[in-house]
């Protein structure tokens, strides 16, 4: 197909729309894109953990680059990226927290978490979405509220996926209240803003390296 697509998103300048890309990005781009995130993932996972006392449950990067795929790539390839970190740590290879790998991290404390993450990247590529069109130019918005959306929309998606999740994960393994579950996860929150903080900062400077991704998002 050489066509671009009708509802192509302009680009992050108030001078207006640049041109339609050529064409859609390939299958062999989808793919690659896919395996990078899904390697970054696996980067944020592995860097030093800080421990949270008894639940075992520790802080990490993952939710930032969980929440970044989803930015960036959008709701279909970022919940791909992370089903594929998923699927290559389920295999053995040791790409969890800790460098631990296995079906055996199904029956820790963070099941919750890690089987909610494809959901979260979803969310928040499907809410990245609608933030790309509404604070498009010549929209009510405009490109200036880009960033506080694409935060929000992290935001978001973690707080309506992964924390629930999470925190039914503890109930289940922990054997715990829900309200012990809760005050568990709420250590998690402060530092899950701040990620994705971050990861909107992160997004919104691909978007201006690569205007591309903006429209080619599935």
């Amino acid at each position: 197909m050489s066509s671009a697509p009708d509802n192509a998103v302009p680009a992050l300048t108030d001078a207006g729309p640049l041109a339609a890309p050529v064409a859609r990005s390939s299958v062999a781009t989808d793919i690659a894109l896919v395996a990078s995130f899904a390697a970054f993932i696996a980067v944020c996972a592995i860097l030093p953990a800080i421990p949270t006392g008894d639940s075992g449950v520790p802080i990490t990067l993952q939710t930032f680059g969980v929440i970044l795929a989803g930015l960036v790539l959008g709701w279909r390839r970022g919940a791909l990226a992370v089903l594929l970190y998923l699927a290559v740590g389920l295999a053995g290879v040791p790409v969890f927290s800790g460098g631990t790998g296995g079906i055996a991290v199904l029956s820790g404390p963070s099941v919750g978490y890690l089987l909610a993450f494809p959901f979260g990247a979803a969310l928040a590529g499907a809410f990245a979405s609608l933030a790309i069109r509404w604070s498009a130019p010549g929209t009510k918005a405009g490109p200036g509220w880009l960033y506080p959306f694409l935060v929000l929309s992290g935001i978001g998606a973690s707080l309506l996926t992964i924390h629930p999740a999470g925190i039914v994960g503890l109930m289940v393994r922990l054997d715990l209240t829900f309200r012990e579950a809760l005050v568990i996860d709420a250590h998690f929150i402060p530092g899950d803003v701040l990620k994705n903080v971050a990861a909107g900062a992160v997004a919104l400077a691909i978007f201006k390296a690569f205007p591309d991704m903006l429209r080619n998002r599935r």
